[in-house]
């Protein structure tokens, strides 16, 4: 050992013995100052329990649909209150003191709505200027216009359509009518709602009815094409049911309820029929179609979208009243479809005409109703329905035959000669090569020398 470690080692010793009993006496100190307040504190009687527990009760606030916090939501929904709005909208609300929302106090907002305004006053009087024309060119006689009056006509639709458009530019950067159209509050007259209406349905509901439309093979067991033009939701007692989902025969014994939303201005007449893709039809070995339902001359436009089936019972409207949709036993689910179909403008069609086609319901086609009567489709929605345990009492109600019958699949045995055995196992089956058995026939657990496995 060096000389230098030899005379540092004591002190280092030192040190370390004064660092651990200076360490050591502190922490008893704190020890004992915490056992001490400790001490303190179970003596002190306990606060009185009226100070500690929060109140549950809510506020006026609380319970205002425009105003409501998550936690009284559930409790509003119950009385029967749906809330208003975002989460977010109705907590600026209550942080703003009631402020009207175009004169909330910030800068940034204020300067970006006068933009806005000077923009809409410009789409404004463009706007002023093509109802101009417009005026100009209805008091024009189809005369004096090269092309006669099919001329006109297309030249006064086209400078609607550039009316509209402008609408829908001098409002789509409003805050207060994208503000009122979350709200539900839109007015569905007028074009910028039925905008912001259609650009919400496109987003999802168009997609996923289009994918429902390819998935299903509704294109083309059922017609040969089909775009959607329409938002059409489906309503079972109250209760929305997703595309292509599965239905008990319980609940769709009573007829269902629409919601068809239109995106484009006027009332007009339209046809609804309800058809199932998937009737078996055990004498040709095959399927065919089946009529649920068929009603036309139901008035539509984008104000008035609700169509109860339950309620179509006028004799110019009803042609086939409403089947429940069932499925025998054993048979694959059934495709039932809703679609909608729009007729002529102003054209009714016979409905009694209609009855005597399509009474019968078995073997109907919708590609041909299509063509006899001149409509177009533009609405779908679909729902399924299998055997279930509802089922053969609904049939039974229904007077519907088939309800104490089981489908099975016929099989279909195979045309080729057997095949022999091959392979090293094969060839040494005989009693030449009996000795082998023991490691080919007599395994336990997976032999069926003795019966220890099941012969498939």
């Amino acid at each position: 050992m060096s000389p230098c470690r030899a005379v540092a080692r004591p002190l280092i010793r030192k040190f370390q013995q004064q660092c651990t009993l200076r360490h050591f006496t502190a922490g008893a100190v704190r020890a004992a100052q915490v056992d001490e307040q400790q001490q303190q504190q179970q003596q002190q009687p306990p606060p009185p329990a009226t100070q500690t527990e929060p109140t549950s009760e809510p506020a006026a606030a609380d319970l205002d649909p425009n105003t409501v916090m998550p936690e009284f939501e559930a409790q509003l929904i119950k009385a029967g209150i749906m809330p208003i709005g975002s989460r977010r909208r109705r907590v600026a609300m209550r942080t703003t003191d009631s402020i009207p929302f175009e004169q909330l106090p910030y800068q940034a907002f204020q300067e970006a709505r006068k933009i806005l305004a000077a923009d809409r006053e410009d789409k404004l009087a463009k706007i002023r200027s093509e109802l101009d024309k417009i005026a100009r060119l209805e008091r024009k006689d189809p005369a004096d216009i090269k092309g006669g009056q099919p001329i006109k006509d297309i030249r006064l639709a086209g400078l609607r359509k550039e009316v509209t458009r402008l609408k829908i530019l001098a409002d789509v950067n409003d805050p207060l009518v994208k503000k009122r159209f979350e709200d539900g509050l839109g007015d569905m007259n007028k074009p910028i709602y039925r905008y912001y209406a259609e650009k919400k349905w496109r987003s999802y509901d168009n997609r996923l009815i289009t994918q429902r439309i390819k998935q299903f093979n509704i294109v083309p067991d059922v017609l040969p094409k089909l775009e959607t033009t329409a938002d059409v939701q489906l309503y079972f007692r109250q209760l929305k049911i997703p595309p292509g989902q599965i239905v008990d025969s319980a609940i769709s014994e009573n007829p269902p309820r629409l919601r068809v939303q239109v995106f484009d201005k006027g009332e007009r007449l339209v046809t609804v029929v309800v058809i199932d893709a998937d009737v078996p039809d055990v004498a040709n070995d095959g399927f065919t179609k089946r009529c649920h339902f068929l009603a036309a001359n139901v008035p539509l436009s984008p104000v008035v979208t609700s169509i109860p089936l339950s309620r179509i019972k006028a004799d110019d409207q009803l042609a086939v009243p409403w089947l429940p949709a069932f499925s025998q036993k054993g048979a694959p689910y059934h495709r039932l479809g809703i679609y909608l179909l729009e007729q002529k403008p102003g054209e009714k069609l016979d409905v009694a005409l209609m009855r005597r086609l399509y009474s019968k319901r078995d073997g109907v086609s919708l590609k041909s109703l299509r063509d006899k009567f001149g409509l177009t489709p533009f609405g779908f929605n679909m729902f399924r329905s299998v055997w279930d345990e509802n089922t053969a009492a609904v049939m039974t109600r229904q007077h519907a035959p088939g309800a104490n019958v089981e489908l099975r699949r016929t099989r279909i045995y195979s045309l080729k000669p057997p095949v022999k055995a091959r392979g090293w196992e094969a060839k040494r089956q005989g009693p030449k090569y009996r000795h082998l058995w023991k490691y080919t026939k007599r395994i336990r657990g997976l032999s069926n020398a003795r019966g220890w496995t099941k012969r498939r």
